[in-house]
């Protein structure tokens, strides 16, 4: 039988990266290429998800209790 972990707490270096990690600008790594593009455009959405995805943005919008964020 295997011994369960001993929960651990990180230093304040692994904390300090951890912060400067959140803080810093996220960017994709490329540009779409103009194929890529015309893929995505080219693509049509099925009505009913779309009507799911705006049910779920008024769903999100109006949150209420734990989970919300500020």
């Amino acid at each position: 039988m295997t011994e369960p972990t001993q929960p651990t707490r990180p230093s304040a270096e692994t904390r300090e990266a951890e912060h400067a990690e959140a803080q810093a600008k996220h960017e994709s790594d490329r540009a779409p290429t103009p194929q890529e593009e015309a893929v995505a455009d080219a693509q049509e959405v099925e009505p009913d998800v779309a009507e799911h995805e705006e049910e779920m943005l008024k769903r999100g919008a109006n949150q209420q209790g734990e989970g919300r964020l500020p």
